[in-house]
């Protein structure tokens, strides 16, 4: 049995280092434990929104994420079919000022490496190569066994092992699933794009049962697409779903990744993400589809709350996932369920695309309405 820690944090994604060094900055000896025999993150780019890089800024790593990022001038939603323009939202001063930060997008590896950095400087154990195999909550321990033998004791276990969570199971009941929809992911050089590629904002063209993301990534060296369909057969049939799409639309397509996807899959909010000294944070908690682009942000909030309950109730581990628990999974499960809402509106067809798009076109551009609950102070 190797060394007692403080707290044993399971899974070396976004989610699990954010909290990692959170803990550790805070003075508590932490130890994390990765299944992959190496620190990495497999995708392309993700969306930061201001109620994630507020903390960033918090914990002394915005600057570096910027740096890597870029910070795109609008949100921009387009008609995938007929290519006009529904409506968008300023990301400049105003918005900033509005939110107390920028919006923000970033490759997944870049966010990963600034916070796998910020782990290392702050004293974090971090073992790779350790498949969690089974956990056992005691009174005063939980203790975590692995599949090549070692074992691990710690005043608290944190599952932030994503949304397929080995330590979700002794908490929760349930299964993932799947929204019927597939991504497929892939970056081009920024000088290879199509001129009808906005290098400056996040666009989403929205159309019939598909839709396809695009915006810049590395400091405007290149542009992430992430296209995703109704799979109607083999998974392989991306270019058929995107037949009725526009020729803007089209163009993008053959610079995706084929030799991969995705499944868009979540769950069903839930309670009980804790036992005792055991508790379950990020995707493992509340894995949500990716419409409101809330997955590493939520994560992110998960980390800060955590630490700050960690140390207003002085490291009594159960009171503090009871805590965290009571004051996340509330805004957490409306993440999950306006996520689905937001899917369906994307994709519908007929009179529902006609009425959407005429409800987005008549948006008024200051109206915050539907961001203020969600990127607010």
């Amino acid at each position: 049995m190797n060394t007692h820690s403080e707290v044993l944090v399971v899974g070396g994604g976004i989610g699990g280092l954010a909290v990692a060094h959170n803990l550790a900055r805070s003075g508590y000896g932490v130890r994390l434990l990765e299944r992959a025999d190496h620190f990495g993150e497999v995708g392309a780019g993700l969306q930061l929104a201001p109620n994630a890089t507020r903390l960033l800024r918090d914990w002394g790593l915005l600057d570096a994420v910027v740096e890597r990022g870029v910070l795109p001038d609008r949100l921009v939603l387009r008609d995938a079919v007929d290519g006009r323009l529904l409506t968008s939202l300023d990301l400049g001063d105003e918005f900033r000022r509005r939110y107390q930060a920028p919006y923000v997008v970033v490759h997944r590896s870049d966010l990963h490496d600034v916070l796998l950095t910020a782990c290392r400087e702050a004293g974090v154990e971090l073992l790779t190569g350790h498949e969690v195999t089974d956990v056992r909550p005691h009174a005063d321990r939980a203790e975590i066994m692995c599949a090549d033998g070692s074992g691990f004791t710690a005043d608290v276990a944190l599952g932030l092992d994503g949304v397929d969570s080995g330590l979700r199971g002794t908490l929760v009941a349930d299964e993932k699933i799947d929204s019927g929809f597939v991504a497929y992911r892939g970056t081009m050089a920024a000088a290879d794009a199509p001129d009808t590629v906005d290098l400056r904002s996040v666009v989403a063209w929205l159309g019939p049962d598909c839709h396809l993301v695009q915006y810049p990534l590395r400091r405007g060296e290149l542009v992430n697409q992430v296209a995703v369909f109704r799979v109607n057969g083999e998974p392989g049939a991306l270019d058929a779903a995107f037949a009725a799409c526009c020729p803007a639309v089209r163009a993008g397509l053959g610079a995706l990744w084929r030799d991969r996807h995705w499944p868009m899959t979540d769950r069903l909010p839930t309670t009980g993400w804790s036992q005792g000294r055991l508790g379950i944070l990020g995707d493992a908690a509340h894995p949500m589809l990716q419409y409101l682009a809330q997955g590493a942000c939520q994560a992110l909030e998960d980390a800060q709350v955590f630490t700050d309950q960690a140390v207003k109730h002085s490291a009594d581990w159960p009171a503090a996932l009871e805590a965290t628990e009571r004051i996340r999974a509330p805004r957490t499960a409306r993440i999950q369920r306006t996520a689905r809402v937001w899917g369906e509106i994307w994709h519908v067809d007929g009179t529902a695309r006609l009425l959407r798009n005429e409800l987005l076109r008549t948006r008024a551009a200051s109206d915050r309405s539907h961001i203020d609950w969600l990127y607010g102070v």
